[in-house]
């Protein structure tokens, strides 16, 4: 790896670290390398609830840059039932704690973005806005997805899943907050009664020509069905 690529090392929950994670942050000082530092905080595990796990993920995150000397840090808080960053309550504790933290210092946040739906639904491409639009309009400035189905399957994971996040994200630059949060409780709104049964979606090699690298025709009409949701919520940008 490269100095300037970024070097992982991450913290415990909640609130902990282990030797070897020091070990790590101490090799990386002495490297002077770019160092992202990692932390999930989990919604309704020991941090309790919303207010609780947002000061949770505000303390952790500054712990990043105190205690590891991190170059920047990538969140992701993580609901206790669902194992996804996408649902309302731990979207509201992103959201929170990066617009404290912005509002105060100049340090680089960034979210990864865990799904309950799999590729080519149209249930993981809302949930992946959702959370996109959350992190663009609190100020953050990486964005690190999408990980579809939880992460925890093989090949559940596509290029169109961070297509939606990068144009949702474009989608709402500059969007007033108070506007967002209207249109983000009618986007959620959508997804979120179908928690108990997301679609797992195909794999990648069922809708990716692997030659190519290109999306299923499938899968682009998927994504057009997902666009056309979020245009009819307000959003203007696949107008253009």
């Amino acid at each position: 790896m490269r100095p300037d690529d970024s070097h992982e090392v991450s913290q415990l929950n909640e609130l902990k670290i282990d030797v070897s994670a020091l070990c790590v942050g101490a090799h990386y000082a002495l490297a002077g390398v770019n160092v992202m530092v990692e932390q999930m905080p989990i919604y309704g595990g020991y941090a309790g609830g919303l207010e609780e796990t947002t000061i949770v993920d505000v303390a952790t995150t500054l712990n990043s840059f105190v205690m590891m000397q991190g170059t920047w840090h990538l969140d992701g808080p993580v609901h206790v039932r669902w194992g996804i960053t996408t649902s309302r309550e731990v979207l509201a504790v992103a959201a929170h704690a990066c617009r404290a933290i912005e509002e105060h210092t100049h340090l680089m946040l960034g979210n990864q973005y865990y799904t309950l739906a799999g590729p080519c639904t149209v249930m993981c491409l809302l949930e992946t806005a959702a959370q996109a639009i959350t992190d663009t309009c609190s100020g953050r400035e990486i964005l690190s997805g999408v990980a579809s189905c939880k992460g925890v399957t093989t090949d559940l994971f596509t290029a169109m899943e961070a297509r939606m996040m990068g144009e949702a994200a474009h989608a709402v630059a500059g969007m007033d907050t108070h506007e967002v949060n209207l249109l983000l409780d009618k986007l959620i709104g959508l997804y979120e009664k179908d928690y108990k049964t997301a679609p797992t979606g195909k794999k990648f090699q069922e809708c990716y020509d692997v030659k190519t690298l290109t999306p299923s025709d499938e899968y682009v009409k998927v994504y057009d069905e997902a666009v056309k949701v979020l245009t009819d919520l307000g959003l203007t940008y696949w107008d253009k």
